[in-house]
């Protein structure tokens, strides 16, 4: 009989993809507030109403090997820290418990690269200090550390992924606001930003997500991912705009203005976002789990714009 692994966050960007790949290999179970059509008989989706008030009795965990949890609060501009350990921290932590509660064997968390910092001059590693600078960020950090205390009290084989922005068809964030200028046909004024950046393609996390299910050597590591190429953000919007078949007219226009001229309409955040580095340093996921990202940064970028 297949393994029986349940996903939190089936009907979001990521879960999505992952559910339905897993159904080809596992049994999938995937709770949801209200019922979704994945396309497939394959995939079992018990309604809950709520991660974070789990009932006593989670009959859907029952047998589970691995469970994987996705599911989290984001891009909520102006959100309290407290929304954010509600439903990050708090939650999951409730979730951990109950898997253990039902003999679950393995927990995957997937966190983010916020973790660790918005920015850098030095690529991250898996192991560097972390230092969150925003509510969704930190409250991550507070569910890993929860989970790795749970982990060293009961035995739950722990796996963290903390990834970067994830791209993919209908991306939501960043990407989704960069798709949306290039498609706008008008000027962007990105045309001199030499920074680089860490993307990771949908494909490329869903393929790790399905390795760390299994890998023996998975067990309680911290894996950052991308796609092993880093590029600016100038060279992702010519790219995007190549994919899409338009043109893309960037012009010159330092950083630094562009800095400028965000901070006089509160923007500032969002320009260091598309200007700023932040770039990861994967070797340790390859070497660790003998893993390479199946897919380019042009090809992922490609796959975005397919009909």
């Amino acid at each position: 009989m297949s393994q029986k692994i349940v996903v939190t966050g089936a009907s979001g960007f990521i879960g999505k993809a992952l559910v339905q790949c897993l159904a080809e290999q596992y049994q999938v179970v995937a709770p949801l507030r209200q019922a979704v059509d994945f396309g497939t008989d394959a995939i079992q989706v018990p309604i809950i109403q709520d991660i974070g008030h789990l009932p006593a009795e989670c009959d859907w965990l029952a047998n589970t090997d691995v469970v994987i949890h996705i599911a989290a609060m984001a891009h909520r501009v102006g959100a309290a820290l407290a929304d954010f350990q509600r439903v990050n921290t708090q939650a999951t932590l409730a979730l951990a418990q109950k898997a253990v509660d039902y003999g679950v064997k393995r927990f995957i968390f997937i966190s983010s690269i916020g973790v660790l910092g918005a920015s850098n001059s030095v690529p991250f590693k898996f192991n560097d200090t972390p230092a969150p600078e925003e509510p969704y960020a930190v409250s991550k950090l507070q569910a890993e550390i929860g989970l790795t205390q749970l982990a060293k009290a009961t035995g739950l084989e722990l796996v963290i992924i903390r990834p970067p922005l994830v791209y993919g068809p209908g991306a939501p964030g960043n990407f989704s606001k960069l798709n949306n200028l290039v498609s706008s046909g008008l000027p962007l004024p990105f045309g001199k930003v030499n920074n680089k950046r860490s993307f990771v393609a949908l494909a490329n996390v869903v393929d790790l997500i399905s390795t760390c299910i299994t890998h023996p050597k998975a067990t309680n590591q911290t894996f950052l991912v991308s796609d092993d190429h880093d590029i600016s953000t100038t060279e992702l919007l010519k790219l995007m705009a190549l994919a899409k078949g338009k043109a893309v007219w960037l012009l010159p226009v330092p950083v630094s203005c562009l800095t400028f001229v965000a901070g006089c309409f509160g923007k500032k955040a969002l320009i260091q976002k598309f200007c700023g580095n932040l770039q990861v340093d994967i070797n340790h996921t390859k070497t660790t789990l003998n893993w390479q990202p199946p897919l380019s940064v042009a090809d992922g970028i490609a796959q975005c714009f397919k009909d």
